[in-house]
């Protein structure tokens, strides 16, 4: 299917013709809103086809897998890709409002499609080093992105953020040479049909253990998390949204192949480390977020706590588990993008996001408090919510596999997440303040919150068919002969 290819081909011409008008940044803003709606279309269409027809390879050159480039397309992938897409038009659109002269002269909007470019790749690719080398797109276009303005707060978030990544890349990398020495192969496909026969008890764990941890710095996942905290804040509002929704879940999309495709029946310790670093990630998370007063540290904070609801439900690795993971996912794409850009309308109105110097937006600027109060009200779980029916699902695929010291975890963290944020709502916008607005929240950035929190609200109400969807493509993941049927023509 040539169409596989959109998705990484769309943003990357978008770049191109952007750096043919440096100078002109209104011509930049439209191209890349107009790149973003053909990326969206074009996941949409990808969707479309593996939800009718199953899974969708693309052998890049006409090379047959496991020799050439190979991109592959499942319900995961699909789904994730889909979610790409709408966060690349909310971003796009609110970029009009809530960026300065400065970085757009220094390339803001092509290195954005560039990391929407390496974010396509990590989804679609049927190998492991070009996911290293989609992790390393992304990493140096979200390192330029974070020292644009090369202030000293910015720069000194962002030599944490390239640090602990590059670390991250760097045990990758060894693994991915320990893993080839081993087959002799890093197709997906390939690995997943050798792997069973080849694998030897010292070096499976070994190699295990490296990936984890390789995938859980990029995600996010205790104890090498707080490098997020100490950098995501400091970007403009549109920056952070495209950081926070995208940049972890390929992380975790990778911690999900990597478990599905090589280590489903790996060794018992690795489910148990990953479910006690799931566990330890919820509560330090959410308890570090009750401390914080400023709105993108508790963001950020709340989004290191979020990460551990979907691993946990990978360490248990059932398909309802697996689907509510998918399921969460998705809605906290969409929730964490839409409160990075309401952050982005409360540093226009009070020129600062610390809640002491916020208030009084429920009378003060009514219509965006209400389409502020859905993506608020959905993180923490409110009923009837997508949050809400997401932890209900997580909540009901570890009961049914018996972590019920896990389901404990997801349930105190539920009620920590609901504290913060319901905190967040009152001090930030319910409780009067003497200080009065600065400006108006901007037309670009209300349209992309509004949006988005409609888009929540359609999660919301399509629940039952979204279910659907992610609880096959969860069987999708467990079932790997159909995916090394579809990529290598045999079966395993």
């Amino acid at each position: 299917m040539r169409a596989l290819v959109l998705p990484i081909i769309v943003p990357m011409i978008t770049a191109a013709i952007m750096l043919l008008a440096p100078r002109r940044p209104v011509m930049q803003r439209w191209i890349g809103l107009a790149g973003a709606v053909v990326l969206l279309v074009s996941t949409v269409a990808v969707f479309g086809r593996v939800n009718g027809d199953g899974i969708q390879v693309l052998q890049v050159g006409g090379w047959p897998a496991p020799f050439g480039i190979t991109l592959v397309a499942d319900l995961l992938s699909a789904l994730l890709l889909v979610a790409v897409g709408i966060v690349a038009v909310a971003v796009s659109g609110a970029s009009f409002a809530g960026v300065d002269p400065r970085r757009e002269a220094f390339g803001y909007y092509p290195l954005i499609q560039i990391l929407l470019m390496g974010v396509s790749g990590a989804f679609l690719t049927g190998d492991f080093f070009n996911l290293y080398v989609w992790f390393e797109v992304m990493l140096v276009a979200s390192f330029v992105l974070m020292a644009l303005h090369r202030n000293r707060p910015q720069l000194e978030a962002a030599f944490k953020y390239v640090t602990i990544n590059l670390i991250a890349s760097s045990i990758f990398l060894t693994a991915l040479g320990l893993l080839y020495g081993v087959t002799g192969t890093l197709n997906m496909a390939a690995l997943a049909q050798s792997w069973p026969s080849v694998q030897q008890t010292g070096m499976d764990a070994i190699l295990a253990v490296l990936l984890i941890i390789a995938f859980s710095i990029k995600a996010g996942l205790f104890p090498l998390f707080f490098w997020l905290p100490a950098s995501y804040h400091t970007p403009p509002a549109a920056v952070g949204a495209v950081f926070a929704g995208l940049l972890t879940k390929v992380g975790v999309y990778a911690l999900l192949r990597i478990f599905t495709l090589l280590f489903q029946s790996g060794p018992g310790a690795l489910a148990t480390m990953l479910l006690a670093m799931s566990a330890a990630t919820m509560v330090i998370g959410l308890i570090a977020a009750q401390r914080e007063r400023d709105f993108r540290r508790i963001l950020s904070f709340n989004l290191v706590g979020h990460i551990g609801y979907t691993t946990a439900s990978l360490a248990v690795l059932t398909p309802a588990a697996l689907g509510a993971a998918i399921f969460y996912v998705l809605h906290h794409i969409i929730v964490i993008t839409n409160l990075f850009l309401v952050s982005g309308v409360l540093l226009r109105l009070r020129r600062t996001t610390d809640l002491k110097s916020l208030g009084g937006f429920y009378t003060s600027q009514p219509l965006f408090a209400a389409v502020a109060m859905v993506p608020i009200f959905s993180l923490a779980g409110v009923p009837p919510l997508s949050g809400f029916l997401g932890k209900l699902a997580i909540l009901a695929g570890v009961f049914e596999a018996g972590a019920y010291w896990v389901g404990g975890i997801v349930l105190v963290v539920g009620l920590l997440t609901l504290l913060s944020m319901g905190r967040t709502w009152a001090e930030a916008f319910w409780q009067p303040s003497a200080e009065v607005d600065r400006a108006t929240p901007g037309t670009a950035l209300m349209m992309a919150i509004s949006a988005l929190s409609a888009v929540t609200l359609a999660m919301t109400w399509l629940a039952g068919p979204l279910f659907d969807i992610t609880l096959r493509a969860a069987n999708q993941l467990l079932q790997r002969d159909d995916y090394i049927r579809a990529v290598l023509g045999g079966a395993s």
